[in-house]
């Protein structure tokens, strides 16, 4: 077997050449918003409710060149956000990175996840995006950030799924076999792995799906070294993923993109094949999906240290005296055509367009104080929460 500290110096030997992600480096924020990485609306979408607090602890565990913590620190202005990896060249990226693009409140620790206890104190939000998968021991890692996460505190995480990958899974096998040896010369891997894919047939499988799923992000050679060069790679299933969950001591929130998951897009045609699907359990639905659409290539969802309190709004009374407000991370309003957190087109309708002009409005006003002068109701405000359009305080 390897040793994790093996492990990780080939892995700091891949980002040191090529450090990832590759974007570049600009002289202002960067454009756009991720809700994941945003406290306010990943909150609330964790406990169904907009956060008290705006001056919390982040970190970002395994943060490359600093694009995530970049996002972190400018939509997240009130926060103080710690920034680890492994990689020292990548760490030189990200510091220039949010240098130059004015990211204040941020530093940067050249750290493995296996060490995050030498950092301070606690943290109320943890990002760790296309980390846990490449480590030796994933599970412990995760315990790691588990330990550093305080009480009530949020951890978003992107991992690789099996099925999605399985081309690239067999091509990571064929270039280490054709480079035996030299498997550590990773730009000789690189240029190895292009001619192999330039050699095999037009129709080839793997061939195919490069071509038509990676090939536009792997014209970057740190794309495609990150790819089909890593030294270490753990896919999941939505068994193993949760034989990981549950070993970590933390409570599933859900993934970022529940509407993968349901079901019903599958199959709304048929609603004998929906009623006995929803005799399964939760998790039982999560496997029956990816085998229904094994495209799916990487799971991102969020985890919560106990005790974990949520609202779901079920009650009208509560929903009646909340204050809404409009998502921070929505695009294109005040129109009727509006980009939501996912960049998804939104068309409002009348009333949903009147009611969030009563919210941006009235910021002080109930949602029934709203209601009562429009004509729209509380399942109206339901589906704008669902759809992340809007963000809830409860009364008092």
């Amino acid at each position: 077997m390897i040793h994790s500290q093996s492990v990780s110096a080939h892995v700091a030997r891949l980002y040191n050449t090529y450090p990832f992600p590759p974007e570049p480096i600009l002289d202002e924020p960067p454009p756009g918003y991720n809700w994941r990485w945003n406290w306010i609306t990943a909150a609330a979408f964790c406990s169904g409710r907009k956060p008290t607090r705006l001056d919390v602890r982040i970190l970002d565990a395994g943060c490359g060149t600093g694009v995530s913590t970049e996002y972190l620190a400018h939509l997240n202005p009130h926060a103080h956000v710690t920034g680890i990896d492994i990689s020292e060249g990548a760490l030189d990226i990200a510091r220039e990175r949010c240098q130059r693009s004015g990211a204040g409140r941020v530093e940067f620790r050249h750290l493995s996840l296996y060490d995050v206890e030498q950092l301070s104190g606690e943290f109320d939000y943890i990002n760790c995006v296309g980390v846990l998968h490449h480590l030796r021991e994933p599970q412990r890692g995760l315990q790691s950030l588990a330990a550093k996460l305080a009480p009530a505190g949020y951890i978003h995480i992107f991992v690789y799924a099996a099925l999605g990958r399985w081309e690239i899974q067999l091509m990571q096998e064929a270039l280490a076999l054709l480079q035996g040896d030299s498997m550590g010369d990773f730009r000789g891997g690189v240029q190895l792995g292009r001619t192999l894919f330039a050699a095999l047939p037009e129709g080839n499988r793997l061939r195919r799906r490069e071509e038509e799923r990676w090939a536009m992000e792997n014209q970057r050679d740190e794309c495609f070294a990150d790819m089909y060069l890593h030294p270490q790679e753990t896919d999941y299933t939505i068994d193993t993923l949760f034989e990981l969950i549950d070993k970590s001591g933390l409570e599933f929130l859900g993934f970022s993109n529940p509407g993968f998951w349901q079901l019903e897009r599958l199959f709304s045609k048929q609603p004998d094949l929906i009623k006995r699907a929803a005799l399964l359990t939760e998790r039982q639905r999560y496997r029956l999906t990816e085998l229904l659409d094994p495209d799916v290539s990487h799971y991102e969802f969020f985890l919560a240290k106990p005790p974990v309190t949520r609202i779901n709004w079920s009650h009208d009374t509560d929903l009646w005296n909340a204050t809404a407000e409009l998502s921070p991370c929505t695009q294109g309003w005040p129109h009727q055509l509006l980009f939501n957190g996912d960049y998804q087109v939104v068309h409002l309708t009348e009333g949903e367009y009147l009611f969030l002009e009563q919210c941006t409005s009235r910021p002080d006003a109930t949602v029934g104080d709203i209601l009562e002068t429009i004509s729209f109701d509380l399942d109206g405000v339901r589906l704008l929460l669902h759809r992340q359009l809007i963000l809830l305080t409860p009364h008092g």
